[in-house]
């Protein structure tokens, strides 16, 4: 396996292709979630760069980017992806001891961040407008409309820890694809991958200053980022409280927000239990759940529960913890110590609430042990919040009426999984879930990078997925021709 030197790792903000480090910055350290060891330390931006970083997105989309044609914004997103193709293990390596990813997990995380890229280079090829035939309306004779889809110029780009490759490109490449210019802020526990990524853009032939990273917490970054009036679009995933307040700052801006849930997956009895299972177990626990759409409420009929809970519960006591680099780990600790004594916490006040503890539970430093609850209850923070932790609820139900209502008590919405081999039933429940997508037989957590992707109620606003996330970051402009 390629590997790089742990010492090796010191960046600052990047803006118009240059680094930014000064003694005067502040630096934040960055460690192993594994085992504590220190990876590299950040340079912090200040709101000067903040400020420098857009005015110069700003400057080099008007001059360079909304100009350049569309099969050169194609090629420099193919050369990404083929870059980062050939330093694929380099990637998956960074991730796993900076996100404390297990390595086979990494590796999918590049592969997914390959797809990204492809997509958006050939969708940079088919932005698609329209023909409008103006002599639907009286007097739209001898005229001709068209509509077409234009770049909106500096986008906001904030991302999270969890996905730091794959959710990245999420927002840069859809944002290339269409000719915008970018200003990132990546999460400052996993801010190595995105810059390497940078790299590869650089490398790419991408102009410098259509892609600038700002370094740092969100707490002071943030703000000046999201409410410069020359950012015309925010695109954000992270916690839905901080999302909101996004939402407010932007004003008149653009505005896409993936936010938290806490996914519903439902398995009635004539579903395939063993796929069933197999599909919580991996939706459940992969990256030590912190997903968004991980399976943490997982309702089973009561004719098949007992039979269910004894097979998942086989299967998460066999899941091995360890090295996220061991290639036979199946789960890593989680983000910080601190995410681990909240998920602790959370599942000794829902056992002392009545809930019954199945497996797990315990806590070893920044490891949380995959669990299992039972007899939980609609109050407890483990089912009507977004527990971010390698746990999953599950319950009884006895009618598909009953199980509808419990998945949609919540103020959040993103995916859902449900289980069946009655077609007509997997689609009422599917219709009447309300989350902005569902699975049948798979499991809440499966995401592919084409499809529309993006939640309802308090999960966000907007959607991403390649071709979606450019009609997102698009406008529509009309061009009418009058014959003479």
């Amino acid at each position: 396996m390629e590997t790089t030197k742990l010492d090796a790792y010191y960046y600052g903000s990047f803006i118009n292709g240059k680094e930014r480090t000064k003694e005067e910055r502040k630096d934040l350290e960055v460690h192993n979630p594994y085992n504590g060891e220190l990876i590299g330390k950040i340079s912090c931006a200040t709101q000067d760069d903040v400020n420098d970083a857009i005015e110069i997105a700003d400057n080099v989309f008007h001059r360079t980017m909304k100009l350049m044609p569309a099969h050169k914004r194609s090629d420099i997103l193919r050369k990404t992806a083929d870059l980062l193709e050939k330093r694929a293990e380099k990637f998956a390596y960074l991730l796993s001891i900076e996100a404390g990813k297990p390595i086979r997990e990494s590796r999918g995380e590049v592969t997914r961040a390959l797809q990204v890229l492809r997509f958006a280079a050939e969708g940079a090829k088919t932005i698609y407008g329209e023909q409008i035939p103006m002599d639907s309306a009286v007097g739209g004779e001898n005229q001709i409309g068209i509509s077409k889809r234009v770049p909106l110029g500096v986008v906001a780009a904030i991302t999270p820890f969890n996905f730091p490759l794959n959710l990245v490109l999420h927002k840069v490449a859809p944002a290339i694809a269409v000719g915008n210019t970018v200003v990132l802020k990546p999460a400052e526990k996993t801010p190595f991958s995105p810059v390497l990524l940078y790299q590869l853009f650089e490398e790419a032939g991408l102009p410098s200053g259509a892609l600038n990273i700002v370094m740092g917490p969100g707490q002071k970054l943030v703000s000046p980022l999201v409410t410069h009036p020359k950012v015309k679009k925010v695109t954000f995933t992270g916690n839905g409280d901080v999302g909101w307040k996004i939402d407010e700052m932007a004003k008149r801006k653009k505005v896409t927000l993936e936010l938290g849930s806490n996914a519903p997956n439902i398995i009635f009895e004539d579903g395939d239990l063993d796929v069933a299972v197999q599909a919580i177990e991996m939706g459940g626990y992969t990256y030590a759940g912190q997903a968004c759409v991980s399976a943490q409420r997982t309702y089973v009929h009561e004719h098949v529960y007992e039979a269910f809970v004894e097979k998942l519960i086989a299967k998460v006591r066999a899941l091995k913890m360890g090295d996220p680099l061991d290639e036979s780990t199946e789960m890593g600790p989680m983000i910080t110590e601190g995410a681990a004594k909240r998920a602790e916490a959370w599942v000794e006040e829902a056992i002392e609430q009545g809930a019954k503890l199945l497996t797990g539970g315990k806590r070893h430093g920044t490891f949380f042990e995959p669990t299992v609850l039972a007899q939980v209850t609609p109050e407890m923070k483990v089912m009507c919040a977004e527990v971010f932790a390698p746990i999953v609820c599950v319950m009884a139900f006895s009618t598909e009426e009953e199980v509808i209502k419990h998945a949609n008590d919540t103020d959040l919405g993103l995916h859902a999984g449900v289980f069946t081999t009655d077609i007509n039933k997997a689609m009422r429940v599917a219709n009447a879930i309300e989350t902005g997508g569902v699975w049948i037989n798979e499991v809440s957590v499966r995401r592919y990078d084409h499809i529309p992707y993006g939640g309802v109620k308090n999960s966000g606003i907007g959607k991403e997925g390649v071709k979606y996330a450019i009609e997102e970051m698009t406008d529509t402009k009309f061009i009418g021709i009058k014959l003479i």
